[in-house]
């Protein structure tokens, strides 16, 4: 049944195949997948994490791009009547027609490289629907992510992810466990919606366009790159000196320095 699966890696979806057993093993143990979970796999390729995956949960649902896959997956994957396959875009997916009963999804996958932040922020739009998250990014992406205030790694992407997530680096990934070998180191990331956001609830639109432009001129001060957007009063009433670099200031600190935005675009108006 192997050789149903054999199909060359496509360079325009990114492809890079995951066939390292011990990675693999590795990577369904950090998953955990338990029984009457469901669970939803973007991209499954050869379907390497497909199988394990289905041997341990009740319900999985995958989503694959590549047409040219979708027939192979159905051939080697004709005996688990408990899996889905979808034959569609993950970027423009709707993530919420899945959920049944109130259940929420456990979502992962091996993700390509050139898709990753938007199809982050898609997901994390319809994060109500979702319980975590487990994905193989670039090792660069995952560290950026996961960043703390005062690391040269620590902007936008970091912000935007931990106001509404938890984020962990679990493990690095060798680029020698992929077929082809890409060029760059891999690492598994774990997220988990938070209950409650960091800092308090402030529309993610609004949290984008501060964190924007506060990282639009990293090497100045947060006086200088937010100047237009919110007085000094506003930064120091946040105990926020106004020499400090964008990248010293906290998710929280971004928060409330958005809330004072829009409370003084609001009385301005």
């Amino acid at each position: 049944m192997e050789s149903t699966l054999i199909h060359k890696a496509r360079k325009r979806f990114g492809q890079n195949f995951l066939h390292d057993q011990h990675v693999i093993s590795d990577i369904v143990a950090a998953i955990d997948p338990q029984p009457g979970q469901h669970l939803v796999e973007i991209g499954p390729g050869r379907a390497a994490l497909t199988v394990p995956l289905l041997q341990s949960c009740d319900q999985l649902d995958v989503i694959e791009l590549d047409r040219d896959l979708v027939p192979l997956l159905q051939a080697k994957l004709a005996g688990f009547p408990h899996l889905t396959i979808h034959q569609a875009d993950a970027l423009a997916f709707d993530y919420s027609s899945l959920v049944e009963r109130g259940e929420k999804l456990r979502v992962i996958g091996n993700l390509p490289y050139n898709i990753t932040t938007p199809l982050l922020f898609h997901l994390l739009s319809q994060a109500s629907y979702v319980e975590d998250m487990c994905f193989m990014l670039q090792r660069e992406v995952v560290e950026r992510i996961c960043a703390q205030p005062g690391s040269k790694t620590y902007g936008r992407l970091s912000i935007m992810v931990q106001y509404q997530c938890e984020a962990v680096l679990l493990f690095i990934v060798p680029p020698e466990a992929f077929d082809p070998i890409p060029k760059v180191e891999s690492a598994i990331i774990y997220l988990r919606p938070l209950d409650r956001f960091v800092g308090g609830d402030v529309p993610i639109d609004a949290l984008n366009t501060v964190v924007t432009k506060a990282f639009s001129q990293r090497r100045k001060t947060i006086s200088n790159t937010l100047k237009n957007i919110v007085s000094q009063s506003v930064l120091q009433a946040e105990n926020i000196d106004l020499q400090q670099r964008p990248e010293t200031i906290s998710v929280k600190q971004y928060v409330a320095i958005t809330r004072a935005w829009l409370t003084e675009k609001e009385v301005s108006n």
